[in-house]
């Protein structure tokens, strides 16, 4: 049976079992540079097991991800947590489910950002591949550099549909 979701607002809250959401909005700053820039600091952990490093780079989207959007595959990084911000102010959607062994289509779970908030995906957390609203969003990741694989994938049982966002019809 295909299970349908709706995104839900972004928030610390109810994205905490999931990550961490990044936003200067509720932050604390301080100053720096002589007073010419506000510093909002930690907002996200990154977590890596081992050696290893964390690594940053760009990614831009080729294509939007149109909705309704059916998908029967979640992944997920059980050797590094995983943050994405976006470059510029753009709304985006992540779908995620709890860290374990496998996924329960009933714990996948949708948000929707503000347009001014990233995401840190938890080590372990389950989630669908980045989604793009428009071609040409850029993002900002943080990721564990590996040279052994730090990528599972679960195959859902039955399609679940991401429908299509309020302000996007």
């Amino acid at each position: 049976m295909t299970k349908h979701i709706q995104a839900e607002a972004l928030s610390s809250t109810a994205f905490s079992p999931y990550g961490d959401v990044i936003e200067t909005q509720c932050s604390a700053s301080d100053s720096m540079n002589d007073r010419r820039f506000d510093r909002f600091s930690d907002l996200a952990s990154v977590d890596i097991v081992g050696p290893e490093k964390a690594m940053v780079h760009v990614v831009r989207s080729i294509d939007a991800t149109s909705l309704p959007y059916e998908f029967v595959q979640l992944e997920r990084h059980p050797l590094g947590s995983q943050a994405f911000v976006p470059l510029s102010e753009f709304v985006f959607v992540v779908v995620v489910a709890p860290p374990g062994d496998k996924v329960d289509a009933t714990d996948i779970r949708a948000f929707v950002s503000n347009g001014g908030q990233g995401i840190n995906y938890h080590r372990g957390t389950w989630h669908m591949p980045l989604i793009a609203l428009s071609a040409g969003q850029r993002f900002l990741v943080i990721e564990r550099a590996s040279t052994e694989p730090n990528c599972d994938s679960f195959k859902l049982d039955a399609p679940v549909i991401l429908d299509v966002l309020p302000d996007t019809a």
